[in-house]
């Protein structure tokens, strides 16, 4: 396993691991290529779809030579201050830092000195900007701007509102041990999230934006269902390179004969897995050094081999799907089956409801599959009304 980059480097150049490059966690590194490599396509399908007309651009008014305005001072001084209370502290403490990242950043430690000069510095610096384009008197200036030109700002609203989503989902999987001051630990670590609280999440947060700006929500969304299931490919690489706990079940059962692919792929231990779980590898160096006692589904593999084959028929199904939001419903159908599936090998928390145990993921992928199935057959009906 790679938990962080230098074990990534340690198997590429055969530097030393645990070093300064350890911050960089694997997971956190292929969940930002899996949220670049969805914006990507997301980006692809938008300007295909602009092309077809079948999504247009808005008039957008910006006034030019105003001097800044009291909410952007405000808001460049407290991103300053952040900066400078976390990064002073993060050079003065580092081997702290790198013990725990994602927990030392979300702590509330820090240099509040150069966080004031921080504060100072960016207010300061958007203060001249604004100044230096000053006009006697400001102008109106209209430009037409595509959903393609937006794709920054989705691809931050989704990003921000599915870990936030991911977050909450993952830290109430569990009820039975939450307390006041596990949930805001929780909340605040670099671990624990949940795939269908970052989809809710996201898709929450992409709908209100695309609303707030008049751009039709069916056509975005099916743009972005090969999006989606690339990006959680792309995501389920880096749990199985990590070892971060997304794995299956033990596996009992013998392999068969016919089995002709690497033995890991039948059942895995996870060698020094992110999360230490397991028992302690005879002869290993470093801060990761456990195995699993019992070699297990390496689901990871199983749901990344399946997301790429949903993302090939998707992609396929994008240019004959005659109704905006059908590519979708396909999309909502397939992930639902899919999820609901590997969950029968999967480790997660499990509810009693009338004795059926299902887990949180089981739950949320009927609801998928049957929205999803719902949704296609009302909008093909609308479709064959259309077109008949």
């Amino acid at each position: 396993m790679y938990p962080d980059l230098s074990y990534i480097l340690h198997g590429l150049l055969g530097t030393d691991v645990d070093n300064a490059f350890s911050i960089v966690k694997t997971f956190g590194l292929l969940l930002a290529i899996a949220i670049l490599t969805s914006a990507y396509f997301l980006n692809l399908e938008l300007k295909r779809k602009e092309k077809q007309g079948l999504l247009g651009a808005t008039l957008v008014k910006t006034v030019v030579g105003e001097p800044a305005a009291i909410s952007e001072l405000i808001i460049n001084a407290l991103f300053g201050f952040l900066l400078g209370f976390k990064v002073v502290h993060i050079a003065l403490n580092f081997s702290e830092f790198q013990a725990d990242a994602p927990g030392f950043l979300f702590s509330a430690k820090g240099n509040v000195l150069a966080g004031i000069l921080g504060a100072i510095a960016l207010a300061g610096i958007k203060y001249w900007e604004k100044d230096k384009q000053k006009l006697a008197k400001p102008k109106i200036e209209e430009s037409l701007v595509y959903p393609s030109d937006r794709i920054g700002d989705i691809t931050l609203i989704a990003a921000f509102t599915g870990i936030l989503g991911a977050k909450f989902f993952a830290i109430f999987e569990d009820m039975s041990n939450l307390t006041m001051d596990n949930f805001f630990h929780a909340l605040f670590s670099g671990g624990g999230l949940a795939i269908y609280g970052g989809l809710i999440g996201g898709f929450i947060g992409v709908v209100w934006y695309l609303k707030k700006h008049k751009i039709n929500v069916s056509q975005v969304a099916d743009a972005v269902a090969p999006a989606l299931i690339i990006g959680y490919g792309v995501g389920r690489i880096g749990c199985q390179l990590s070892g971060d706990g997304d794995w299956g079940i033990v596996n009992e059962l013998a392999q068969p004969s016919w089995w002709f692919l690497p033995d890991w792929l039948w059942a895995y231990d996870y060698p020094q897995n992110v999360l230490n779980n397991g028992l302690p590898i005879e002869g290993c160096e470093g801060n990761y050094c456990r195995a699993l006692a019992k070699a297990v589904f390496p689901t990871p593999i199983y749901e990344m081999v399946m997301a790429f084959v949903i993302a090939g028929i998707l992609w396929a199904l994008r240019k004959r799907l005659p109704v905006p939001g059908m590519l979708f419903c396909v999309y909502l159908i397939l992930n639902g089956f899919e999820r609901f599936w590997i969950e029968k090998i999967r480790v997660n928390a499990e509810y009693d409801i009338f004795g059926y145990h299902p887990t949180q993921a089981e739950i949320i992928a009927v609801l998928l599959f049957l929205i999803g199935s719902v949704g296609y057959f009302v909008l093909r009906k609308r479709g064959e009304a259309l077109f008949n």
